[in-house]
């Protein structure tokens, strides 16, 4: 199993903490060391699983919107954006629990124009403020369709760090990596008014793989 580069920090420490542990539990609980030590393998395991890399065939998009991550989606829903676009638009909102995969994928393929991180809170990421109260960062592409797309990375309760590797004038590809969020988060895609919406409030999604909206002229 490919691990994401992300995992080294987080796997040195849970390996060196539950190996502390483990030779404290051995030494004093000798046989009863393995109601210590099953609980701790299953966490760093847990840990793997959660570090992941999926391999997935991406293919190239114009028009369609791909899931920018796997999980749940919370939200559809007009909203009015107010950092970037300045506008009404469509909100999508994805949550993603700490057993889904965490890398975060571009939604849409064309020119990053815009970024920004927001240090904040940390509410529940289902929350409908943590979209503009919690950690998070903002980004804009000009689509190949000439449409503006913005999305935000959102840290939860559990998710504490947010990674985020682009810059402005990068190339975007849809379902093409572009950062990584630590544990529990969300993320939210922003699309203009008569976007095509293909999804629905309880999907399971895949990043990368899924459509969920296409942009129209």
């Amino acid at each position: 199993m490919k691990l994401h580069k992300e995992s080294k920090g987080t796997l040195i420490i849970a390996v060196l903490f539950i190996a502390f542990i483990g030779a404290i539990s051995v030494y004093y609980l000798q046989l009863w060391s393995l109601a210590v030590l099953v609980p701790l393998l299953v966490m760093l395991g847990l840990i793997f699983w959660f570090f992941r890399v999926p391999e997935r065939a991406i293919l190239d998009h114009r028009e369609n919107v791909v899931a920018p991550v796997d999980g749940k989606v919370v939200m559809i829903k007009e909203v009015f954006e107010d950092e970037f676009l300045k506008e009404q638009c469509i909100q999508i909102s994805i949550f993603m629990s700490p057993l889904n995969v965490h890398i975060c994928r571009y939604p849409v393929s064309g020119e990053v124009i815009y970024k920004k991180y927001h240090p904040g809170k940390y509410l529940v990421a289902w929350h409908e403020k943590s979209s503009t109260k919690n950690e998070r960062t903002t980004i804009a592409i000009k689509s190949l369709t000439d449409h503006t797309v913005v999305f935000r990375q959102i840290a939860g309760y559990v998710a504490r760090r947010i990674v985020f590797y682009c810059n402005v004038q990068d190339e975007a590809k849809a379902g093409h990596e572009f950062g990584f969020i630590k544990f529990g988060s969300r993320m939210d895609v922003f699309l203009p008014l008569n976007s095509e919406i293909l999804c629905k409030i309880g999907d399971k999604t895949k990043g990368g793989i899924d459509v969920i909206a296409r942009l129209k002229d």
